[in-house]
């Protein structure tokens, strides 16, 4: 079996996702074939593998880091929240169902058994598995049912690196405290931990070092600063929607719905000089944007009413009115049409729900949820903002529970989708005749630089300003300098020898 290290935190947004990136890719650059693998994850952004199956897209980033193909496997059991203290279980890529906190809470020890042959096949196969743990190490009221920390460090038999964030402050009474409510058998399995995000000059934390490896009895593993690389963060609990950019030649504003899901489809804006984003929290209105984007939602007819019950409804359609873009993924495209239809209640009582209704698409949810690639072809002829994108080839993944059937009155989006080597040609979004009001299923449409560039261009134009070129040229080829700079910055901060060291010696003593 192959080597293993397991980095658990000692609460949720300590990077414990990023550093198991940055191991991944430190890992692979050695030579080492690598996988990440996160037992439990409870995320809304989620990813579609070749095989149709869903994962949590912390997982696809790390294998990015990788260099390997991202599988469900490597995130075997995600949970994605639906309100009501309820959400949908997805086992191994497929949905099993949906459960109360406390049916899931009984559920868990049933899928123990699963995790320990899924680990065991991806410790066969691969020189190293780095793991990652969620939320906290030390949730001793869920110590007896626990699959996701300590639990799992036991399924897998993995050494254990306990990550605290300085950034928020109090980093040595959390790394203590997590120590001090472990058990015994748990502590024996920490060997070490890591400071992260610190800002400041490392020697003033010496003093403090020494003190707490006194107390906690292993080894501060290394203190790594806060950093601007450009990676993906794991879930809502990020700051990025509380990040104020400056204004730029073209502004985007992202309505931040309660349920919102794969905020990540808009991480590519980052990349471009003349876009800065803003996300509409509650409370807040829009502003004067370029454009104006409704995400994905897990929970579409609740995330309308959210928007048409906090004047939202009215200041996209003013928006519209004055002739700037709307743009809708998923949930956001059914949220543009004229009705949606809930006749197996999918998402609650409600049957039949009007919606904002400038898009000529009708919404039924049905009982099977679609998950798949797909590589699309934007339809030839199209005016205003989707000028000149005739032709364009763009790919992604679907995650929806609806189907949109599509009025007299729109263009489409003309799709291939390439499913168990069989081509199926559908109509999968829509743009009205002026070309401002865009809907589309295809979750990373705008991870394609040309796509993004050529409508960022067209906004330009139209607002009367020279195009120009995006200063990177591949999506994929910015992220793998990103991931190449993770690397860098943890070899530089963190003892790499010494978890090396540590995953050998674990491997020897059960030789």
């Amino acid at each position: 079996m192959g080597k293993k290290i397991m980095l658990q935190g000692t609460a949720s947004n300590v990077g414990k996702s990023i550093l198991t990136a940055g191991l991944c890719r430190v890992f692979k650059q050695d030579g080492y074939s690598v996988a990440p693998f996160k037992s439990q994850n409870m995320a809304l952004n989620s990813f579609i593998t070749k095989e149709g199956l869903e994962m949590g897209r912390a997982q696809v980033f790390q294998a990015e880091a990788a260099g390997i193909e991202p599988t469900a496997d490597m995130n075997p059991i995600l949970l994605k929240p639906s309100g009501n203290h309820r959400c949908q279980v997805i086992v191994r890529g497929k949905v099993r169902e949906d459960m109360s906190s406390s049916d899931y809470h009984t559920h868990k020890l049933e899928l123990a058994n699963d995790l320990k042959d899924i680990f065991n096949n991806f410790s066969n196969n691969y020189d190293v598995v780095v793991m990652e743990g969620a939320g906290s190490a030390a949730e001793i009221n869920l110590r007896e049912h626990d699959i996701a920390n300590m639990g799992m460090a036991k399924i897998a038999d993995a050494p254990v690196i306990i990550v605290g964030d300085i950034d928020r402050g109090g980093v040595f009474a959390s790394l203590a405290g997590t120590m001090l409510l472990l058990s015994e058998e748990e502590r024996k399995r920490v060997k070490g931990v890591i400071i992260n995000k610190f800002r400041g000059r490392k020697e003033l934390l010496g003093d403090g070092i020494k003190m707490l490896e006194e107390i906690i009895k292993v080894p501060v593993l290394g203190v790594i600063p806060y950093s601007d690389i450009k990676i993906e963060d794991e879930d809502s609990v990020t700051t990025k929607f509380k990040t104020k950019m400056n204004k730029n030649d073209i502004h985007i504003e992202i309505i931040r719905t309660p349920h919102m899901s794969n905020f990540t489809d808009f991480n590519i804006f980052e990349t471009q000089e003349d876009v800065s984003i803003r996300y509409v929290d509650y409370g807040e209105s829009l502003g004067n944007p370029d454009i104006v984007i409704i995400p994905g939602s897990k929970s579409t007819i609740d995330d309308l009413k959210y928007i048409r019950e906090n004047g939202l409804e009215e200041q996209i359609k003013e928006l519209h009115k004055r002739g700037k873009l709307v743009f809708g993924i998923c949930g956001g495209y059914q949220m543009l049409g004229k009705v949606l239809k809930d006749p197996y209640h999918i998402e609650g009582d409600i049957e039949v729900f009007e919606g904002i209704g400038l898009l000529d698409t009708e919404t039924t949810f049905e009982k099977e949820k679609t998950t798949t690639q797909v590589e699309a072809t934007i339809c030839e002829n199209l005016k205003g903002y989707m000028a000149n994108l005739g032709g364009k080839k763009v790919k992604g993944y679907e995650i929806h529970m609806g189907i949109s059937d599509i009025g007299k009155s729109v263009d489409n989006l003309n799709i291939i989708n390439k499913k168990l080597d069989e081509d199926v040609s559908y109509s999968e979004g829509s743009v009205n005749k002026d070309g401002n009001v865009v809907g589309t299923y295809l979750h990373g449409i705008f991870d394609d630089i040309g796509f993004t560039r050529n409508l960022l261009n067209n906004v330009r134009q139209l607002k009367g300003l020279e195009k120009i070129e995006s200063c990177v040229t591949s999506f994929d080829e910015f992220k793998q300098k990103e991931y190449d700079k993770l690397a860098k910055l943890l070899r530089e901060h963190l003892d790499i020898q010494k978890i090396y060291e540590i995953m050998i010696e674990h491997e020897n003593s059960n030789a």
